[in-house]
């Protein structure tokens, strides 16, 4: 006889939020118990019984009710299994229980319903995205810029050395940090070994700590030497990957414990290091890497001008909570993105602090990106194959000064595998839209304008962090900018 069907009804509750309702029947249930409390009688065994005869009656008056919960679990995993795929959902949280709503006990002969929420990629169309116009900033690598490098490079393989103070910029210094938040009695964050560096002027004076993007924070540790302590006031993003970090007002008290100084290697040190012959080989290879980190700067750019125009092409409602996950995995497809341009991972650091300083609306509007990059890349087939995830991991690795297997092992038990190999999709899909768009050629110093005024835009003239008060000493040695 055919087991009769569950009763399904999906609802919108707001926002790319679905309600689903489940009425599992009497039937089912009593199947399903029955199922239960046969496998307890076959398996558990009672004081003076032999393994498989003790009477049911007394199991399940001793295990029933652990029994039927744990039946009751997997009977509502299956349904809503089940009714997700009939009514092709696509979750993007995990269903909670409706509000105000209860779990009845299962129980023989008697039907189950039950209802839960969860938030759902949202339902859109996509906009015609052939022939947009993009454009390409363009750029001549110069003996300025191979100056520049190698002055970074001899920072990134020069010597370090302790030192105690007092600090100057690009001095680094690693200290213990207590993070408080307004309305908060406890630490909401305790942590050694936090690392920060005196900004280099040409960042205006702003660098990051423990993640946040700090104002005037050579302000704060210029002077400074190993003991002393600093007091930084701060909000935290509204957009931040930690709910309890989100728009609080923070206090971080930063004590020094070490101090290091770095002595720039020489450009025939630089020379002899990378086995060239001479200084000339050295500047060409300094700008062929220019070059194509040019390179990937400009597909990145155009890739953002593709992106950001479709955005602006549709719109659809957004999940009303961006769950810390999702913050999270946003957060670390850029990171990715990053790195497999070639990016230094210190610079990458810096700019993971600024992207956490954008306002909510910009965060919020990420999140759309996403989603009409992801339907594209499912409209035109774009996949990734092993090859390519073994490609960007290899290069990643270089970058960290590990292997290859080792990082492909690391990011996948963290299962940030498939945040790399969603950024690798997001990157072709968007190529894709750039092939079949009208590009035009703009110079790199018009180019980085447009990028400033839209930047202050997306940030909503919102920082990570602004006030800082110092408290008696502490010098800071910050990171050496890399090549």
């Amino acid at each position: 006889m055919n087991q009769p069907s569950n009763t399904v009804v999906v609802e919108d509750a707001g926002p790319a939020r679905k309600r689903v309702s489940i009425t599992i029947p009497a039937q089912a249930v009593t199947e399903h118990l029955e199922e239960a409390y046969s496998q307890l009688q076959s398996s558990a065994a009672l004081p003076g019984f032999r393994p498989g005869k003790a009477p049911r009656a007394m199991l399940v008056k001793r295990f029933g009710k652990a029994v039927a919960e744990e039946a009751r679990g997997k009977l509502l995993e299956k349904a809503f299994g089940e009714a997700a795929q009939a009514h092709a959902l696509k979750p993007l949280s995990a269903p909670q229980l409706a509000e105000g709503f209860t779990l009845a006990e299962l129980a023989l002969g008697t039907a189950f319903s039950f209802s839960v929420e969860l938030e759902v990629v949202p339902e859109f169309t996509l906009p015609a995205w052939e022939g947009l116009a993009i454009q390409k900033p363009t750029m001549e690598i110069a003996d300025k810029h191979i100056d520049d490098e190698l002055r970074r490079s001899s920072y990134r393989f020069g010597t370090p050395a302790r030192m105690n103070g007092p600090f100057e910029r690009l001095d680094r210094m690693v200290g213990h940090a207590t993070v408080r938040a307004e309305g908060v009695d406890e630490p909401i964050l305790d942590a050694d070994g936090a690392l920060t560096v005196v900004p280099a002027e040409e960042d205006g004076g702003t660098g990051p700590l423990l993640g946040l993007l700090i104002e005037n924070l050579d302000k704060t540790l210029l002077g400074k030497s190993v003991g002393d302590v600093v007091t930084i006031e701060s909000t935290g993003p509204e957009s931040h990957e930690r709910e309890d970090i989100r728009g609080k007002k923070l206090t971080i008290e930063y004590r020094i414990m070490e101090g290091e100084r770095i002595t720039p290697a020489t450009n025939d040190e630089l020379a002899t290091k990378f086995n060239l012959a001479s200084l000339e080989m050295l500047k060409e290879q300094v700008k062929m890497a220019l070059e194509q980190r040019r390179d990937g700067e400009q597909a990145a750019a155009m890739r953002e001008q593709a992106t950001e125009q479709l955005a602006d092409l549709v719109d659809f409602p957004l999940p009303e909570r961006i769950s810390a996950d999702q913050a999270q995995r946003d957060l670390s497809r850029r990171e990715y993105e990053m790195l497999s341009r070639g990016v230094d991972p210190a610079l990458v650091e810096r700019e993971m602090a600024a992207h956490r300083a954008e306002s909510v609306a910009a965060s919020q509007r990420r999140l759309k990106l996403f989603f009409i990059l992801a339907r594209l890349a499912e409209e035109l087939g774009v996949e990734v194959s092993d090859a390519e995830l073994n490609g960007r991991v290899a290069m990643m690795a270089r970058q960290r000064n590990v292997r290859p297997d080792k990082l492909r092992a690391e990011l996948t038990e963290s299962g940030a595998i498939n945040e790399l190999a969603t950024s690798i999709r997001e990157a072709k899909t968007a190529d894709r839209v750039v092939s079949r768009a009208t590009v035009t050629d703009v110079p790199a110093e018009e180019w980085n304008k447009i990028v400033e005024a839209r930047t202050a835009a997306k940030r909503g003239g919102s920082t990570a962090t602004a006030s800082t008060t110092a408290k008696p000493k502490a010098k800071a040695k910050s990171a050496p900018k890399s090549a």
